[in-house]
């Protein structure tokens, strides 16, 4: 984890890769779990036994907002800001689902800096561009570009 020490380190950061989080599997019992909590029971991520036969990607694959609701999860082991009191999502801009995430896959994001907007006394918009990388893929699952409000 990078540890950032106040906001001019930050804005020295533009442009750059950030860092990258560690691999997590997502395994059927998650892929379960969101079709769940979303009830999207579509067959092809939770089917275990269709997916295998007429799926073209020859098994379960996970939701595509399954994978992007891992951001705040997997970006939270890239970096800290000291003295931010208070981190809010405030959106994203764009959202790209490049490749599918097979079942028993795994993993982790990769986040580069792209702006820090003053919005106010203590208060900063984040625009950065997380991309979503499958372990042993050429292709990323998803690139988004994440928004979040930071107050000191």
């Amino acid at each position: 984890m990078q540890i950032i020490e106040n906001i001019d380190a930050l804005q020295a950061l533009v442009g750059e890769e950030v860092g990258v989080s560690d691999w997590l599997l997502i395994d059927q019992a998650r892929i379960n779990q969101f079709a769940d909590a979303t009830e999207d029971h579509q067959w092809i991520h939770v089917d275990v036994e269709r997916a295998e036969r007429e799926s073209p990607f020859g098994a379960p694959i996970a939701h595509g907002f399954l994978t992007l609701s891992l951001l705040p999860q997997l970006t939270s082991q890239i970096r800290r800001i000291e003295g931010v009191t208070t981190t809010v999502n405030y959106g994203l801009d764009k959202v790209r689902f490049i490749a599918p995430v097979p079942v028993d896959s795994k993993v982790r994001a990769r986040q580069k800096l792209e702006a820090v907007e003053p919005r106010g006394d203590n208060r900063y918009m984040l625009h950065n561009t997380v991309t979503i990388e499958i372990e042993g893929s050429d292709k990323p699952a998803c690139i988004a570009q994440s928004l979040s409000l930071i107050i000191f």
